[in-house]
């Protein structure tokens, strides 16, 4: 079994501690009550979700592509993912 350097370890353990930050657990929290955990496009001001939050929930494991979008592939539609919740839980 090979071994992790040190900085690997200090890497994973960075990981771990990593939390999103409260924009992104606005839009995160949004969907632990819609079925299948679908993340919502817009805020709850009608304005599009920034894709930069999308983009890193979904770089940290918090949110995944569910589908594309056939009438607009530009946006991407996500849903919730276990570490998404337990992140925001």
């Amino acid at each position: 079994m090979a071994r992790k350097s040190n900085t690997a370890k200090v890497l994973d353990a960075a990981e771990a501690d990593r939390k999103p930050s409260s924009a992104q657990q606005a839009w995160l929290r949004r969907g632990l009550e819609q079925a299948g955990g679908k993340l919502p496009l817009f805020d709850s001001d009608g304005q599009r979700i920034n894709e930069r939050t999308i983009r890193h929930c979904i770089e940290n494991g918090w949110a995944e592509p569910w589908f594309n979008n056939p009438i607009k592939p530009d946006w991407l539609v996500c849903k919730l993912t276990e570490p998404g919740r337990n992140a925001v839980s």
